[in-house]
């Protein structure tokens, strides 16, 4: 197995703890409504959402894939750090074992904050991973932050 790492900083005017609410407390219900063409529905299949709950991801007609099996492998409210992965699905393309997700949102001095985002691609033996696919994960990771973004910002009372 190989892990390749990337990581992705996103500056947003949006304060961190607003963000975080946003992006990973309340991302099961808003990202369906606010992207319904990446994901359409997000079930919980065991837990209450802290650590070691299991999500299926229903993905919307404008993905590539069904579905996947997401885990919670940590979270902290107080330090607005969230840790996923992707254990299971099409999204893994058969090359994954998984795909693991550290977030974390740092507040900044103007108020706003920056969204730290590292992913670890987890490959079955010695599969190779294409710049051209991390470079799509990224413009993915980003797309949906800036939704989430301007979402919160429209609706400040969200």
């Amino acid at each position: 197995m190989v892990a390749i790492t990337y990581d992705i900083e996103i500056p947003s005017a949006v304060p961190a703890a607003k963000m975080f609410k946003a992006m990973v407390l309340d991302a099961d219900a808003l990202v369906p409504k606010i992207m319904p063409q990446a994901i359409k529905s997000v079930e919980i299949l065991e837990g209450d959402g802290g650590v070691g709950t299991v999500k299926i991801i229903h993905f919307g007609e404008g993905s590539h894939y069904k579905s996947a099996k997401h885990r919670v492998d940590a979270i902290d409210k107080d330090n607005l750090t969230h840790t996923y992965s992707i254990i299971e699905g099409d999204a893994l393309a058969g090359a994954l074992e998984s795909i693991t997700y550290h977030i974390k949102i740092v507040p900044t001095e103007d108020g706003g904050s920056i969204c730290k985002n590292r992913s670890i691609y987890n490959t079955k033996g010695d599969v190779e991973i294409s710049e051209e696919k991390i470079k799509e994960g990224k413009e993915k990771a980003m797309a949906m932050f800036k939704a989430i973004e301007a979402y919160v910002q429209a609706n400040p009372d969200c």
